[in-house]
């Protein structure tokens, strides 16, 4: 399995913002969400934010009005742009793929907000 691939991370100051992408391989048509999820030290995966194949978009509670999920299907590419960023949101990101056959983690990237 070809795991998609997180770029974007890195170390930011509160209120400050940061793009994640996530690029995934295969035809576009064949994923049916994409989203990403994050975790924290001594804390359960959680979903951050999810983008269906019909463009249809959720968000955790936490991120509504700071975070935006986007798709390129040319590129095949998700991304997650992250405004007023709080030390909160430190976590590693991960990126998910879901299919009709099976679902796909990329391997995380470290966002890190400092006070």
């Amino acid at each position: 399995q070809v795991q998609p691939v997180e770029s974007g991370g890195g170390l930011v100051q509160a209120g400050g913002s940061l793009r994640l992408s996530c690029a995934a391989s295969g035809s576009p048509f064949s994923i049916n969400t994409m989203g990403w999820y994050r975790q924290a030290p001594g804390k359960q995966r959680e979903l951050v934010a999810r983008i269906t194949s019909s463009g249809s978009t959720n968000y955790a509670d936490f991120v509504k009005g700071r975070f935006t999920i986007s798709r390129d299907s040319v590129k095949n590419t998700v991304y997650l742009q992250m405004n007023s960023l709080k030390p909160e949101d430190t976590a590693v990101y991960y990126c998910n793929v879901a299919r009709s056959w099976g679902v796909s983690w990329g391997q995380g990237t470290q966002v890190t907000v400092s006070s």
